[in-house]
């Protein structure tokens, strides 16, 4: 029963712009964002740049306008590059938010279309369907088997069943179809719906902040707490030495710059939605961009069969009619009895099928009969899906008054519902191992008699005549293998949890070189273990056959008591709860229902599985290359702060050594290396031959960050050996200056490149393609080459120009202090081949 034959026809084009016009688009507007005005008052807030203000503002107090004027320079710098840093952000955010922007089915010009929910009409024809989520407030003119989630209105968990007789024919906006289809003509969209009256509300609710994002602001505050207070104490100490206010002001204010590091929060957005971004690009949809670093943590992913190791084509394949007692297939000639099966397998599907098994059924019922019979037909009752194993049963009746009662389901439901003799049940279980065997996904058919209206309470309650069995073929993905091999190489096991049969599972497993197939259990299995049974259970075994939602949601709690870290791919409405439970849930873009994709924390645009290859891969790099930038931070900011800190503290030959514009130069040079050139880093070769890195509960780990403060130690060593040769070679300030910030210029570059691998040499890493290296060391060096020979700014930054000799001890002062890590590496790798 095709929707054509429903004589719902829907809006035409003219009358769908006639309606926009008059009502709007369907989509919520409450409260107006500004993201430039927001990303600037976020900026002001930040310490750095209060930090500048109050050091520019001190400067044209003092009559220094040239440094008064370098820093507003420099707020207006820092502040362009983080509204640029922020504008990317945004961007990619934006584009994925409107990529997450769910589709619908109307009925427009006698044809069903699919479009954006935010281009429904009022007046549309609007198809919803089991999984959907309902986009618009409307009253229902076509339904079958339709029950609807309403508890985001009503606080009711039950779902309602409703059509066209019911009191309550409409259905919401915000709610979610738990079974069946309808057809519903829309009356309210956007504000106007009930959702959106109640809308206002939202205003209200801020974003949640992930836990890595809390943990980053957190250390960062403690940063900016021990800064206020080191601030305090140097200003308390220079005050106390000089009695003048402004200088000690001055160089308390230097300190405090030079802790911050305020490019961690910087570099952890960047990171985070331009790896969002990435990710899109793949075919690869990320919901929460914490998601991005959960993903390189992924130990066990647990996959479903059907769209996601097969095609999803679900060809009607083979047929066993218990009249004609033999297994035929479709190609071959067929009975009497063999049609007759086939007929009333399409009358116990969807009158408008959704479900690819039930499309094939009404194909192959259109090409095998004389007569289509649907349009004289139209369902009187219904049963849904449901019973354990599952079986679904519809009524249908003629203007005559006669009658069909069709049901299918897993075989076993009808099996048990029917009137069978033993050799009969034999029969129809070897026929079900002989096709499980071959991979055929099987359907049980029955047929029952049954007169007057008041139908049974359950449809397990009549008696049915077993009609024979249905069988589906639904090949495997041909990248399929592969695709398992990449995760057996990254360290994933991987587990098959569907709701086939065993027998159709195991095939299946096997066809595609499935690691452990013959290591199955079934969900009822599943449920009669212990918690503890379950949990030594779940490690060795691989195949799950018929499945449920509570035990697929057991299957996820077990193996995350493990400490595993489990990935769930999903479609179905009753694959929410697992998807919601597991740490990375992965929706199917093209046959996932919407409730699954609410549920999920991803989505695969293309149900292709080879993309969480992809996806897993570049979650590993995003957090190899955020720990590298973090790293990176660290281990440069412990210079800067200690070689400020040290000569003031110790009252050194000079200790103001640098000022606030020296500091700010040295954050404007390092602040583009953390942000752009780790993030467009390239990932290492090895990522995925690593076994997945720990899910550990914080990024700040003290043995992950140790390298990077003996970095920043040796790198101090350097420039305050250099400081005290410069001074035991009689030079004056300028020149100990120029010497110690030069041997800062020179580590910031080779630690730069040093760390972009913490394995591989330098001489490796250098072939890594990365065009921004280049680029930003290169600025580095013409801007340093201006300061040391442009007079002006020579001038303007107390530097002076140093002679060839001078220059040598800094550029050898300043590698050293870095290369040394080289040698660390090469112990890396020569451990690694011994082992």
């Amino acid at each position: 029963m095709a929707v054509e034959n429903l004589g719902i026809d829907g809006l035409t084009d003219a009358q769908v712009e006639r309606s926009r016009k008059t009502n709007g688009a369907n989509s919520f507007a409450y409260k107006e964002t500004n993201g430039f005005l927001d990303a600037l008052k976020g900026i002001l807030k930040e310490p750095m740049i209060l930090l500048l203000l109050v050091a520019s503002s001190i400067y044209f107090i003092s009559g220094n306008f040239g440094d008064g004027i370098f820093m507003v320079a420099a707020i207006v710098l820092v502040g362009s590059i983080s509204l640029y840093q922020d504008s990317r952000s945004r961007k990619a955010l934006e584009k994925l938010k409107n990529l997450t922007e769910p589709n619908c089915q109307v009925i427009r010009n006698g044809k069903v279309v699919e479009i954006p929910s935010e281009e429904l009409v009022v007046g549309d024809s609007l198809i919803v369907e089991e999984g959907t989520m309902v986009p618009a407030d409307g009253t229902i003119v076509h339904s079958n088997d339709f029950s609807v989630d309403e508890s985001i209105l009503t606080g009711e968990s039950l779902s309602v069943f409703k059509d066209v007789s019911s009191t309550d024919n409409t259905i919401f906006s915000g709610t979610t179809v738990a079974s069946g289809l309808a057809i519903a003509v829309v009356t309210a969209i956007g504000n106007h719906t009930q959702l959106g009256k109640i809308g206002n509300s939202l205003n209200t609710i801020e974003d949640e902040k992930t836990p890595l994002e809390l943990q980053i602001a957190n250390f960062v505050k403690q940063m900016a707490l021990w800064g206020g207070l080191t601030f305090l104490l140097v200003w308390g100490i220079n005050y106390f030495n000089s009695r003048d206010v402004l200088d000690s002001l001055l160089k308390a204010l230097t300190l405090a710059m030079s802790i911050l590091p305020e490019e961690i929060p910087v570099a952890f957005t960047t990171f985070m939605a331009l790896g969002a971004w990435r990710l899109m690009k793949l075919g690869v949809v990320v919901k929460q961009m914490k998601t991005v670093e959960t993903l390189g943590s992924a130990t066990v992913i647990c996959t479903d069969k059907t769209g996601t190791l097969t095609q999803n084509k679900m060809s009607l394949a083979r047929l066993f009619s218990m009249k004609a007692a033999r297994v035929v297939s479709l190609e071959e000639s067929l009975n009497n009895e063999e049609k007759e099966l086939i007929t009333i397998a399409m009358w116990a599907s969807e009158p408008i099928p959704f479900d690819p098994m039930e499309t094939a059924l009404h194909q192959a019922y259109g090409k095998h009969t004389d007569v289509d019979e649907r349009p004289n037909y139209h369902m009187i009752h219904e049963y849904p899906l449901g019973g354990k194993p599952p079986m679904m049963t519809h009524v249908f009746e003629n203007r005559a008054g006669q009658r069909i009662i069709a049901a299918k389901g897993a075989p076993e439901a009808l099996i048990q519902g029917s009137h069978l003799s033993a050799e009969e049940k034999r029969s129809i279980y070897s026929t079900i191992e002989e096709l499980g065997k071959q991979g055929f996904r099987l359907l049980g058919v029955g047929q029952a008699l049954f007169e007057g209206n008041d139908f049974p309470q359950y449809q397990q309650d009549f008696k049915f005549e077993f009609k024979g069995l249905v069988a589906f073929y639904d090949p495997p993905k041909e990248n399929i293998p592969q695709v398992l091999k990449d995760f057996n190489t990254a360290g994933i096991n991987v587990k098959l949890v569907t709701g086939d049969n065993a027998a159709t599972a195991v095939a299946i497993a096997k066809e595609i070189d499935f690691i452990g197939y013959d290591k199955c259990m079934s969900g009822d299995e599943l449920m009669q273990l212990t918690d503890a049974e379950l949990q030594e259970r779940v490690t060795d075994t691989q195949v799950f056959s018929r499945m449920f939602p509570e035990a697929k949601l057991r299957i996820i709690n077990a193996l995350k008591v493990n400490n595993e870290v489990v990935a769930m791919t999903g479609d179905g409405v009753n694959d929410g709860p697992a998807l919601k439970a597991a740490h990375i849930g992965i929706a199917m873009g093209k046959k996932g229902t919407e409730i699954a994709k609410q549920a999920a924390s991803l989505i695969l645009v293309d149900d292709d599985l080879s993309k969480m290859v992809d996806a897993i891969a570049m979650g590993r790099k995003i957090y190899t290359n955020l720990k590298k930038a973090i790293q990176y931070i660290i281990s440069i900011h412990i210079p800067i702060i200690l070689t400020v800190f040290i000569p003031l503290a110790l009252r050194w030959s000079f200790p103001s050594i640098f000022s606030p514009s020296h500091v700010i130069l040295l954050e404007l040079i390092m602040g583009p290396t953390c942000s752009i050139i780790y993030e467009n880093e390239p990932m290492e070769k090895n990522t995925m031959n690593k076994r997945p890195r720990p899910f550990t509960t914080t990024f700040f780990n003290f043995n992950e960050l140790i390298t990077s403060i003996v970095q920043g130690l040796i790198i101090t060593l350097a420039s305050l050996s250099v400081y005290q040769y410069a001074v035991a070679q009689s030079l004056d300030e300028d020149t100990t200056r120029t010497m110690v910030f030069m041997v800062l210029i020179v580590a910031n570059i080779f630690l730069t490149l040093v760390n972009r691998s913490f394995y591989y040499s330098l001489w490796t890493t250098l072939r890594y393609k990365n065009n921004l290296v280049a680029l930003i060391i290169g600025i580095t060096i013409a801007l340093t080459t201006s300061l040391l020979f442009v007079p002006p700014l020579t001038a303007f930054f107390e530097f002076s120009t140093l002679n060839v000799d001078q220059l040598f001890v800094c550029l050898l002062a300043g590698s050293i202090s870095v290369l040394w890590y080289e040698v660390v590496k090469w112990g890396k790798r020569l451990g690694a081949k011994e082992n």
